[in-house]
């Protein structure tokens, strides 16, 4: 099969496409290794893919924080945020996880992890 620039006789290398926002959605090198992504409405990167098959899917919620992300090679990670933004979870796909919590000032107060750390932060005083 063709790769774009094969198919569009392109003798001027790396060949590149952007959508209307100047994303790169698809990229080739001279010796046909290529790129392609694909980009949401606010300028996320949804997806990518190469020439060698590895793939990333990626999603977010609607403050654009990264919610979800899954690979070719089996591994994934997720997290979750509070409505001020502030990542208040994570895990992976190699049993990695991290609990936070803040407070109403956006501090950090409180961190666990899969690993057996806790920890407690003091207010800061004013």
């Amino acid at each position: 099969m063709k790769t774009i620039a094969q198919q569009l006789n392109v003798k001027e290398f790396p060949f590149e496409i952007h959508d209307s926002n100047n994303n790169q959605i698809y990229y080739e090198d001279s010796d046909g290794y290529s790129i392609k992504s694909e980009f949401d409405s606010n300028d996320n990167q949804i997806y990518y893919e190469d020439s060698n098959g590895y793939w990333v899917k990626r999603e977010y919620d609607e403050n654009n924080n990264e919610i979800y992300f899954k690979t070719s090679n089996v591994y994934w990670a997720k997290s979750e945020y509070d409505s001020n933004n502030n990542r208040i979870y994570y895990e992976d796909s190699n049993g990695c996880w991290v609990k936070r919590e803040y407070d109403e000032n956006n501090n950090q107060i409180y961190y666990e992890d899969s690993k057996g750390i806790i920890n407690e932060f003091k207010k800061k005083q004013r």
